[in-house]
């Protein structure tokens, strides 16, 4: 991510303020648990998404700082929520706001960033850009759901697997590409565009997360952790839907019933592994990879192009 961060280094400074500015309060103990929030916030990734994808249809606006800051309160209010919903005591390896402040305290605490998001877009009249990522936060409202409803059943159909992560993941990233664009480009069909881009580059994202759980990498989660939680991600699908009668069988028994026994989820991920998952997934990942690459070059070649280009190859070459 070096060229992106060469290139908008004095735009991530005042969106940074911008950030701070957009989650102040006049309560104290908001004030705490906002300051916590700021100090560690990840890499980043999606401010810079919807930067680039402003600076690549001109000169970044006062609405494309707003864009990027609404596109991180919803996201960190899903983060929140989450780690509630997942009874979750760490975030990026610090302790989570549920952790420290407790369930109540952290749901109402998403409630205040999503409407500090809001307002910030209304009281702006952003409403194009308001437009755009309050379908977002539909979009990842219907695909945890989904996933939830499916993981129940344990739906093997590589089809829903797709539109759960389209919904959970990829419609922030694609909706953060879409704002970012429409604070510069005056072209619907440019900004469509740029949102197409993002769904790509999204469900690319989301795939290489889910490989993640099939390493032995430190990444802040345990491997293992979404057979533990009966997750159907995609190299597990298509394990199940590749394997003999027995083996699947097996391999079902334990997601219902052994789950959180370690012995048995590590012969899952080796089965997995052994039946092809890791390689048809990767497969499918590179896919949409060079998909979401297709669409960012048919805009004319630019430092921000390659800025652009340098964040996708990211999102599945990174570690962690």
């Amino acid at each position: 991510m070096n060229l992106a961060r060469k290139i908008l280094s004095e735009e991530l400074d005042l969106f940074e303020n911008h950030f701070r500015e957009a989650v102040r309060s006049r309560v104290a103990l908001l004030d705490r648990i906002m300051e916590y929030i700021v100090k560690r916030k990840g890499k980043q990734i999606r401010p810079m998404f919807v930067l680039l994808s402003a600076k690549l249809g001109g000169t970044i606006t006062e609405s494309s700082y707003r864009a990027a800051s609404l596109v991180e309160l919803l996201h960190t209010a899903t983060l929140v929520h989450d780690d509630v919903v997942d009874e979750a005591d760490e975030r990026r390896g610090f302790f989570s706001i549920n952790a420290l402040w407790k369930n109540k305290i952290a749901v109402l605490v998403g409630d205040y960033l999503l409407s500090k998001g809001l307002l910030l877009s209304l009281n702006n009249k952003d409403h194009q850009i308001l437009q755009i990522l309050s379908e977002a936060v539909k979009l990842m409202s219907e695909g945890e759901l989904l996933q939830i409803e499916k993981s129940r059943k344990l739906n093997l159909d590589e089809s829903v697997y797709y539109e759960i992560i389209n919904g959970k993941t990829a419609s922030l990233l694609a909706s953060a590409c879409a704002a970012g664009a429409s604070s510069t480009f005056e072209s619907l069909e440019a900004i469509e565009k740029m949102r197409l881009f993002g769904e790509k580059v999204g469900m690319a994202f989301q795939i290489k997360d889910d490989l993640f759980d099939y390493g032995s990498m430190n990444i802040g989660k345990p491997t293992g952790n979404d057979i533990k939680e009966k997750k159907l991600t995609l190299p597990l699908i298509y394990a199940l839907n590749n394997c003999d009668v027995a083996i699947k069988k097996r391999i079902i028994y334990i997601i219902k019933n052994q789950n959180t026994q370690k012995e048995k989820v590590d012969y899952v991920i080796e089965q997995v592994k052994r039946l092809g998952g890791i390689d048809y997934a990767t497969q499918k990942m590179f896919t949409f990879r060079d998909e979401a690459l297709a669409i960012l070059h048919s805009f004319e070649d630019s430092e921000v192009r390659q800025a652009l280009e340098e964040l996708v190859r990211y999102t599945t070459d990174r570690e962690y």
